[in-house]
């Protein structure tokens, strides 16, 4: 695996379908080398404000997720 440095610009969007959370962001993605003491795995970053936004977006999506299930199915998620 090649890993990346993901750096979030600007949130767009976000909708789920099936399943799927999905985001539209404007992104900086460069390739990162790997050095020994390190993990071959990707980093994301984002500026605090943008992460707020996110986690409230991810709320919002995940309770018009709860909505649309059964009483019965519902995970007792707040």
């Amino acid at each position: 695996m090649k890993p990346y440095e993901i750096e979030v610009q600007r949130l767009k969007s976000m909708r789920h379908d099936k399943g799927l959370i999905e985001v539209n962001i404007d992104a900086l993605v460069m390739s990162r080398a790997v050095r020994d003491d390190e993990s071959a795995s990707s980093c994301l970053r984002l500026p605090v404000e943008h992460a707020r936004t996110l986690l409230i977006l991810l709320k919002q999506q995940l309770a018009e997720l709860d909505k649309s299930q059964p009483r019965s199915r519902r995970s007792g998620r707040c």
